[in-house]
């Protein structure tokens, strides 16, 4: 927050007032598919589906036959999201905030990792478990899997739960769910490395169009890194590390009627990549 901007709402977690954005990508590639100014508090059910809703739509006018995984941490774990879901023909993981109820049908597994545990003397020792759960406001049961692992702090249980029938508890919760993490790197460089978190308007509307203007800063930032060779140190590098390398840099520019002539220095390190950078990211003449 930089002032008293609308929407702006005091949040206990964070112990200040801000901003709680919805940040969607597909992380097989690292591109933005949506980025929602929304206020500073946890979204409900209804507001979540209804961003789903939209999106999916929108995905599925263009492909409409490719398979959707939707994947969140706990603030997307409620009902109207998993049944909308369900209902939809979309598969999703979502992140479950856990309680008694569910200690207790995890409880064997668990009792048996603090044995292990305590047996084998063990910085932590992990295992995983799965089990059917049905809250009072789901209406059906559904796939719950839990990581449980034991280590010196303690006992520490994080479930999941899902619409996807296949595939063992390590792999729903280790391949599919901990890959969430790459979408949390993803919001870094957007916000850190594109100050994207500069929402300092009054308005709402204006706010949103800055995210709006960073995401397309993004997208050149991403498109300059995808046009790099793989080979290349430089294909994947942080958005603030192309920046130091190929835009900050020291040239001397010549306009003519017919071009435009960058001067490097003749020490620059990426000179070359840099020409053929601008060969590949040219248009193609008709």
């Amino acid at each position: 927050m930089h002032g008293h901007q609308q929407l702006a709402l005091f949040n206990a977690h964070y112990d200040e007032r801000c901003f709680q954005p919805i940040h969607v990508y597909d992380t097989a590639t690292s591109r933005p598919v949506a980025v929602l100014l929304r206020p500073g508090k946890t979204p409900s059910g209804a507001e979540i589906r209804g961003h789903l809703r939209r999106l999916v739509r929108r995905i599925r006018r263009h492909w409409p036959a490719t398979r959707i995984t939707i994947r969140g941490d706990g603030h997307y774990g409620r009902p109207e999201v998993m049944a909308w879901c369900e209902a939809n023909g979309v598969d999703y993981i979502l992140g479950l905030p856990g309680n008694a109820a569910l200690d207790r049908l995890v409880e064997p597994t668990a009792d048996d990792v603090r044995v292990r545990h305590a047996e084998a003397q063990a910085p932590a020792l992990r295992r995983y478990s799965e089990t059917r759960y049905g809250a009072k406001s789901w209406r059906c049961e559904r796939r719950v899997a839990a990581r449980i692992e034991a280590t010196t702090n303690g006992l520490d249980i994080r479930y999941v739960v899902t619409n996807i029938a296949v595939g063992s508890a390590q792999w729903i919760y280790d391949t599919l769910y901990c890959e969430r993490g790459q979408a949390e790197n993803l919001i870094k460089l957007h916000k850190t490395q594109l100050a994207s978190d500069r929402t300092s308007c009054r308005s709402p509307l204006a706010n949103q169009v800055r995210l709006v203007l960073h995401t397309g800063a993004y997208w050149l930032m991403l498109t300059l890194r995808d046009a790099i060779p793989k080979p290349q140190p430089l294909a994947t590098a942080e958005f603030a590390t192309l920046r130091m390398r190929l835009l900050k840099i020291a040239a001397r520019i010549s306009e003519t009627a017919s071009r435009v002539r960058i001067a490097f220095a003749a020490a620059c390190p990426e000179a070359d990549l840099f020409a053929s950078l601008a060969r590949c990211l040219s248009p193609a003449l008709p």
